[in-house]
């Protein structure tokens, strides 16, 4: 490949993932924040997933605003699921720091941050599983939080990729609008691409 292309293959990957994370944030916004992330988040991952597998001819704003109202719906109605779990959290966590004391207090307290990161990883699994396969909701819920709970080698490769992405981001702040939400979902969509084929062909052995 001459310099030229590389240089212009390049600008238009740099420009194309740019153009993803803007939709994300503008469609998480017309949501309203609360309703938007889901969908958004489903339309992202459509897009990183259709990216992994080098599908690169679908127009990034055609796409994702396709994606974004066909699955608002559903995509909501699972995400009440997820955002009523970090709730009753929360609340737990609340009643923990105010009315208990002691080491009992302590141990309470470390349970319930543990679950919220497992929940946080569910919810990012779940957008993975939810663009690869076509499943019902409960199964969806069900099989983020199998992945999350079973999948201990990617899910720590999946954190040391998250870790340097936010060291990156937290370094170049101006990164944020561009990169923020594009660069977790392509490094979380890779690797449960090779969770997930790795799973197929033990199924068929």
């Amino acid at each position: 490949m001459k310099k030229g292309s590389w240089m212009i293959v390049v600008c238009e990957w740099i420009w194309r993932a740019a153009l993803a994370n803007m939709c994300w944030i503008a469609y998480t916004i017309l949501g309203l924040g609360v309703l938007g992330f889901f969908p958004a988040s489903v339309a992202l991952f459509t897009l990183v997933r259709k990216w992994l597998r080098n599908d690169t001819d679908e127009p990034v704003l055609k796409t994702f605003n396709q994606v974004y109202f066909k699955e608002w719906k559903r995509s909501n109605g699972i995400g009440l699921v997820f955002y009523g779990i970090g709730l009753f959290l929360f609340v737990d966590i609340r009643i923990a720091e105010q009315l208990m004391t002691g080491v009992f207090a302590s141990f309470v307290l470390i349970v319930l941050y543990i679950l919220v990161f497992v929940l946080l990883l569910s919810v990012g699994y779940f957008f993975a599983i939810y663009v690869h396969y076509k499943l019902s909701n409960k199964e969806y819920i069900k099989q983020s939080l199998l992945l999350t709970l079973t999948s201990l080698p990617s899910t720590i490769i999946i954190g040391i990729g998250f870790i340097f992405i936010g060291y990156v981001i937290n370094r170049f702040p101006g990164l944020i609008p561009f990169f923020s939400a594009v660069a977790p979902a392509l490094w979380m969509m890779k690797i449960c691409l090779g969770r997930f084929n790795a799973i197929e062909r033990r199924l068929k052995q």
